[in-house]
């Protein structure tokens, strides 16, 4: 639980320029641009908080993306990624967390990637 914990934190702390959820990056010159960014499957600000992904937890093999997210590899739909150039530079995603439940009923979380954007140097 401590380790989950921790991970949550570091996740949380290191996507602060996508989230503007108190205004504090209103004045941010990148703030207009994060809030206008969408993929094939909408905005990505709007509905979701984005975080920075590390190199480790990112791969792109035969023209498609994979990202770990909550410690799990995720498939990132093509319609997911977005195609504008990455201003902020680093690679981002923007998880849309479901909560379910298995055929046992014990808890479940499931990932859909609504946005992904590859670090500027891909």
């Amino acid at each position: 639980m401590k380790a989950f914990l921790a991970i949550a934190l570091l996740l949380a702390a290191s996507g602060t320029l996508a989230r503007d959820l108190d205004g504090r990056y209103v004045n941010s010159p990148l703030h207009d641009w994060f809030m206008g960014l969408r993929s094939g499957l909408g905005p990505c600000c709007s509905d979701a908080d984005g975080s920075v992904v590390a190199d480790a937890d990112w791969e792109s093999r035969e023209g498609h993306y994979r990202v770990r997210v909550m410690n799990e590899w995720w498939d990132v739909p093509d319609e997911a990624v977005v195609v504008e150039p990455n201003r902020y530079g680093r690679t981002m995603v923007w998880p849309i967390y479901i909560h379910g439940y298995s055929h046992d009923l014990l808890h479940k979380l499931d990932v859909r990637i609504r946005c992904f954007m590859p670090g500027a140097g891909m």
